[in-house]
């Protein structure tokens, strides 16, 4: 047997293929090629991104702060939905204590939640200011001699009995009244409370008795005051939808003289002893309370809040009301008169924002697309390459499209994070969508800049000189389409104001964007004339500066386009701030007539105030004045204002004011003293009596000839529209007696100034700082002003990247430029004069086409820009104010000198940069730039 053979057989090695090499992926490799560009294009999508995510929800947060200050301001005795009605009675079948019944908190509560549920959304009721329960309507009279008689007239009660008393005080001085479950309208005694207001002027106490006249068989009402209470939210509406409940007030009597007034508090009873008021004899009526919750109120549902009140008020809601309360049950609020002076308020303040907000995303969105143009210019030499060795345009412009995905939609994503944690108010939609926008915008710019450049399959392209590119037909269409939509958009705002929509509020862009079509078909105008007679200078600098010049890019539209827009809404933004700023301090001088009023209303002022005024504290100069504000001329109806001033010092009053030209000369009072004073009159007086004289009835009861020799439409003693001024030198002794102080001054207070002026009857002090800020009368009107601000700085910011980057654009053509001449020997400091003097065209082009369009774009718009609304909103001193558009200097020659400067500025850092770092090594990287 032959043994098996144990020796193996090695096996066969088969050779494995070698696997092929993955190719590194697009995005990752061209992210790791150049990632100081991805950094900046994530910072600039970011910093975009969270600002227009930002603007929405800014206007959104102050416009429904407005709301709410609108609402609040209004006082609850206005927003307060009130529903009211009579007292039950008893109709056939039903039993006699009907009345009663109806007057008990149980069935008055039942009613209240079905009052609540007929309630619709927006409108949101208070739960804890919204109330129910019974009260009198016309006070009584109440008979207790220890009262206080201002006149001789007893004090007048009204009697309530209002849910949840305990709930709304603060404090108390004794104690909460109390009523049995029984009460009816005989009852002899009952429990009440006063608020501490209305024990203080009524000098009533705990254990204080009052009597109630009555009809009843059981004879008056006593009354015994428990408690004296604080109220614990006192401008909230369960007190003041009837402010007397907290506030007692003095009150005229009809019919009767101004000083016959009387004494109007409130008696709180217990929620109980609501049947008691059967027995009063004046009018009693349940009512139901509806208070609107501030914070549901959202600007973007006015007009769903106006039809949730129409609704209740004299809709279908009312009829359920009489429904479920009485078929003599009404509904009284004046809420749907405060939400329409609201909404015409933010209507119009919203074109103004929306030119801001479209002048800011237009410069934004240029810096954007001129962004997406530098990376495709960096990159030509490579996508034309990949072009002609057989790239597709949708594979090509796909991998663009990813790679600035890969980089921008984080970047946007966290520039909405960040704007919805700076701004946590407001809608989020706006927001997202604002983002959104912006992250495609970045996302687009290079691959549609590659597609249009890249159509065609070539290698080398010709000259792209500005001088040398003649424009399209294409272009010139476009052109012309702007050129149309900017004249209808100019004529349609100087003939509808701010009412004509999104194309009023990018008028001023569209005149910019004009401008810089224009100026960009004029730029090679005046270097071509320039050209010939640089040659003859002595030097290579400027003739090489100006074909330099002559030879940037024909796309600089984007960047002068980025500049003039910038520059035109700058202009426009600083002169709409000017002149909200002018306006109100015009208003404030017409009301107050100089830096500070001090005036006696009730009579004269003391002797020797003038002098005490004078020394005190920043007072530069006094002018004393006699005004009587009830003259009365024989010749007329009505009543005039008087002003007796001394000529001379009223007339540098007006000069210094600008308030109304006086002639001291011409208004002094003449020798003869039988000759009619000469007066200086506004149109409406001298309209009425013309230039004959006539004679005037002063309040003190002498007479005096006055004849109208001067007119003007305001003067400083006077704030109103009908008055006359004299010299108080031909006045009699009483009537020339100063009432009134118009000081000039720094740093006045009032405190000082009525402490210098001593004890005057009705003594009021006026300062113009104080009456100026009153015109700021919501917070639509500084939100408009903060987001206005913010869209100019925001559009300055922009402007100077667009700069940076049509500088940086060229940079490395210039880094050369300059290494090769330093090679020929050009020094320093002709190579800083040769970059300065090539980027100088451009940018004073720029500087004086922005400045020029910024005032034809003012003085175009300026007819149909009203800035009363947002300077001075509802104040009475609006009308004789005036608020127009008008240039402002500043607003023009800063911007402009700006972009100068920082042109410059560049253009100096960017030769010392290649000057450091030397020319041998910027002729080693070589000339494909």
């Amino acid at each position: 047997m032959t043994p098996p053979d144990r020796t193996r057989t090695p096996a066969r090695r088969t050779r494995q293929p070698r696997g092929r090499r993955v190719p590194a992926p697009w995005v990752r490799t061209r992210l790791r090629a150049a990632p100081g560009a991805a950094w900046a294009l994530a910072l600039l999508v970011a910093v975009t991104a969270s600002l227009a995510a930002a603007l929405p929800r800014a206007v959104d947060r102050y416009e429904d702060t407005g709301l709410v200050h609108a609402v609040a301001q209004a006082r609850p005795d206005r927003t307060t939905v009130q529903v009211y009605a009579p007292p039950a009675s008893a109709e056939p079948g039903q039993e006699e204590g009907a009345a009663e019944q109806s007057m008990r908190p149980g069935p008055l509560a039942a009613q209240y939640r079905r009052i609540l549920g007929q309630v619709r959304a927006p409108l949101v009721a208070d739960p804890g200011q919204s109330t129910y329960g019974v009260r009198t309507t016309t006070p009584l009279a109440v008979p207790d001699p220890w009262l206080p008689r201002p006149a001789g007239l007893p004090a007048r009660m009204i009697v309530a009995a209002q849910h949840d008393l305990a709930g709304h005080v603060g404090a108390t001085t004794g104690r909460l009244p109390r009523a049995p479950a029984t009460v009816g309208a005989d009852v002899p005694e009952v429990e009440a409370a006063v608020s501490a207001e209305t024990a203080k002027a009524l000098r009533i106490r705990p254990g204080s008795v009052l009597h109630l006249p009555s009809p009843r068989p059981a004879g008056q009402l006593t009354v015994r005051v428990t408690g004296v209470v604080t109220p614990r939210t006192p401008t909230g509406s369960w007190w003041s939808a009837q402010p007397v409940l907290r506030t007692p007030s003095l009150t005229r009597q009809a019919g009767g003289s101004p000083s016959d007034v009387y004494w109007v508090g409130a008696l709180l009873l217990a929620p109980e002893a609501g049947p008691a008021l059967l027995g009063l004899p004046v009018p009693k009526e349940r009512h139901w309370s509806i208070a609107p919750a501030p914070g549901a109120l959202h600007s973007t549902e006015v007009a769903g809040l106006r039809s949730s009140v129409a609704y209740l008020e004299s809709g279908p809601g009312l009829r359920k009301i009489r429904e479920i309360a009485d078929w003599d049950a009404g509904v009284v609020t004046e809420l749907d008169q405060v939400l329409a002076s609201y909404d015409d308020l933010r209507s119009g303040l919203r074109p103004l924002t929306a030119v801001a907000a479209t002048g800011a995303g237009t410069v934004a969105a240029v810096v954007l697309a001129m962004a997406g143009g530098l990376a495709a210019d960096r990159r030509r030499t490579e996508l034309a390459l990949l072009r002609a060795r057989g790239a597709s345009l949708r594979g090509l412009t796909g991998r663009l499209l990813a790679e600035t995905a890969v980089v921008a939609v984080p970047a946007g994503a966290a520039g909405l994070a960040v704007a919805l944690l700076t701004v946590p108010d407001g809608r989020l939609v706006p927001a997202l969508v604002a983002a959104g926008a912006v992250t495609a915008g970045a996302c687009a710019a290079l691959p549609l800049r590659a597609l249009a450049a890249h159509r065609a399959v070539r290698v080398h392209t010709g000259r792209q000189d500005i001088t040398a590119v003649r424009p399209s037909r294409r272009r010139t269409v476009a052109e012309l389409t702007l050129l149309v939509l900017a004249v209808g958009a100019v004529v349609v705002l100087r003939r509808q104001g701010g009412s004509g929509g999104a194309l009023v509020a990018a008028a001023p862009v569209l005149v910019g964007v004009i401008a810089a079509l224009v100026l960009v078909r004029l730029y090679p105008l005046p270097l071509r004339g320039l050209a010939r007679p640089a040659r003859r200078l002595r030097g290579v600098v400027g003739p090489l500066a100006l074909a330099r010049a002559g030879r940037s890019s024909a796309s600089a539209v984007l960047p002068l386009l980025a500049l003039l827009t910038a520059l035109t809404t700058a202009a426009f933004g600083g002169s709409v701030l000017s002149g909200v700023d002018g306006a109100r301090d015009r208003a404030a001088l017409l009301a107050v007539g100089a830096d500070a009023r001090v005036e006696a209303s009730g009579g004269v002022l003391p002797a020797g105030a003038a002098d005490r005024v004078r020394h005190t504290g920043g007072v530069r100069d006094v002018t004393e004045v006699s005004l009587a504000y009830q003259a009365q001329p024989l010749e007329g109806s009505s009543p005039v204002t008087v002003a007796g001033v001394d000529p001379a010092p009223y007339a540098a009053l007006a000069a210094r004011t600008g308030s109304g030209a006086v002639d001291a000369d011409a208004l002094r009072r003449p020798r003869d003293t039988g000759a009619p004073l000469p007066a200086l009159a506004s149109p409406a007086v001298a309209a009425a009596y013309g230039e004959r004289p006539f004679r005037v009835r002063l309040e003190d009861g002498s007479e005096t000839t006055v004849r109208i020799t001067a007119v003007q439409d305001s003067t400083p003693a006077v704030p109103g529209a009908e008055f006359l001024v004299v010299d108080r030198a031909g006045l009699s002794g009483e009537a020339a007696r100063p009432t009134a102080l118009l000081i000039t001054g720094d740093g006045l207070t009032a405190g000082a100034l009525r402490r210098a002026t001593g004890p005057a009857p009705a003594l009021g002090v006026q300062l113009r700082a104080t009456e100026r800020a009153r015109y700021v009368d919501s917070p639509l009107q500084s939100g408009v002003e903060d987001v206005y601000a913010a869209a100019v700085v925001a559009g300055a910011g922009y402007a100077v990247l667009a700069l940076l980057l049509s500088l940086l654009r060229a940079a490395p053509e210039r880094a050369a430029l300059l290494a090769r001449l330093r090679t020929m020997g050009l020094t320093r400091r002709e190579s800083r004069r040769l970059l300065v003097l090539e980027s100088l065209p451009q940018s004073v082009l720029a500087a004086a086409g922005g400045t020029l369009t910024g005032w034809a774009t003012i003085r175009l718009l300026s007819p149909g820009v009203d800035l009363a609304t947002i300077a001075l909103a509802t104040s009475p001193a609006s009308a004789g104010a005036g608020a127009a558009l008008a240039t402002d200097p500043w607003s023009l020659a800063l911007p402009a000198l700006a972009v100068v400067t920082v042109t410059v500025a560049v253009a100096a850092v960017q030769a010392w940069w290649a000057a450091r770092r030397g020319a041998v090594r910027e002729l080693r990287v070589g000339d494909a730039r």
